[in-house]
């Protein structure tokens, strides 16, 4: 592919990834208010979410997989025709057991990892970690946008209304995918393994392991796991602690999404390609754990919402600077064959937080209160900082 074709393939993709996370944050405006309506307390809310988790834990690896065998382009056509059928089946949902029903096309909805692996595909190493730093660009533009929006759409219009927007958008990006995508975006299509013939499956759990036995790969996605979860359990508890500890009502709910989404876009889009361009890998690994380790102390002391909105901009560059430096770290340990496999991977990471995040936060969040998120986020992170401190950044070769 020519570098001209390239770059269009890029930002369409980027653009798919906007029209996505919109979406995703219009029903975050709409399901929190639903499953209050329908009687959900706290730890229902925190089954619902735990249910979510679990089904994308489930499709993370598989879907990755499943993009490195059959293309980009039935991925993403994969991952956008589940949205329509999510959405389709909210704007049906009014009741508890319809409510859990819609979340299940979640399995497949993965258009994130998806639009990381083609980014991660028709990128050279060296500005990787830029390029997934842009898509964390069009995820704060989706904040924005879908924040706003579903607020405002449920207010005026009820939630029916939202859903059924959302899915009509989904459809848009389902057509967007099939015109601009090409069917493979790999330079190298077939999976090292698979030359020694072994299986070719998508559900081949050996296949997916494999990955963890590459050198600094069990090390870094270790750091990921530990060091994301007290951030993880802060944000899925997030829209309880917005409505009951800050007390916001739908609308304000909306605009606090959407100023996280603008100190989001600054970051991934003006902040990450400056510092990946000047420091290692390393050190803004090292960096951000201990900025989360620090963020996380200054949570638990935090009384109100404009407090929240200070603490914001630190947490957001220690999110955003460990997610996608660990993402580019991961992704140049294995073959190009094999970056959507391990990618979605790195997507399960994030399920597995929201797995077992609700059931911790909502635990705390009745027995010790919001504080203890942040003294909990300040502990893990100074233990993880003190442990890559100890191993150093030998374990993190790239392959050629």
């Amino acid at each position: 592919m020519e570098p001209a074709a390239k770059q269009k393939v890029i930002y369409i993709t980027y653009l798919i990834a906007a029209l996505d996370i919109t979406w995703l944050f219009l029903q975050f405006s709409i399901t929190p208010y639903l499953a209050r309506r329908l009687g959900f307390d706290t730890i229902w809310f925190g089954y619902l979410q735990t249910t979510v988790g679990v089904i994308q834990l489930l499709g993370g690896p598989i879907y990755g997989r499943f993009a490195d065998i059959f293309g980009a382009r039935a991925a993403l056509s994969v991952s956008c025709l589940a949205s329509v059928v999510y959405f389709l089946l909210l704007t049906v949902a009014d009741n508890t057991f319809m409510l859990f029903v819609h979340k299940l096309p979640a399995i497949f909805m993965h258009a994130l990892p998806g639009a990381q692996m083609v980014v991660a595909d028709l990128t050279e190493n060296e500005k990787r970690a830029d390029a997934l730093g842009k898509l964390g660009l069009c995820f704060g533009i989706g904040m924005i946008a879908g924040s706003s929006l579903g607020g405002t759409l449920s207010t005026r219009f009820g939630e029916k209304f939202a859903a059924s927007f959302a899915a009509v958008g989904s459809f848009v990006s389902l057509l967007l995918v099939l015109k601009f995508i090409p069917k493979q975006t790999k330079t190298q299509t077939v999976p090292e393994s698979n030359k020694k013939g072994s299986s070719n499956s998508v559900f081949n759990l050996g296949e997916i392991t494999r990955l963890m036995k590459f050198p600094g790969v069990a090390k870094t996605f270790t750091v990921k796991i530990i060091s994301g979860l007290p951030t993880g359990i802060f944000q899925v508890m997030f829209s309880i602690i917005a409505m009951n500890f800050f007390q916001l009502k739908a609308e304000e709910n909306g605009y606090l999404m959407a100023y996280f989404g603008i100190v989001q876009m600054v970051i991934q889009g003006a902040v990450i390609g400056r510092l990946s361009s000047r420091f290692s890998e390393y050190t803004l690994l090292l960096v951000s754990v201990a900025l989360s380790s620090a963020v996380g102390l200054a949570q638990a002391l935090m009384t109100n919402v404009f407090h929240f909105c200070l603490i914001v901009i630190p947490m957001m560059l220690s999110l955003s600077v460990f997610n996608i430096i660990t993402d580019s770290m991961l992704t140049k340990s294995v073959s190009p064959a094999d970056t959507g496999t391990m990618l979605g991977l790195c997507a399960s990471v994030q399920s597995l937080l929201r797995t077992v995040g609700p059931t911790i936060g909502g635990y705390l969040y009745e027995t010790y209160g919001v504080p203890s998120f942040g003294y909990i986020q300040c502990v893990i992170n100074a233990a993880v900082f003190s442990f890559l401190l100890a191993t150093g950044g030998r374990s993190h070769p790239h392959r050629p």
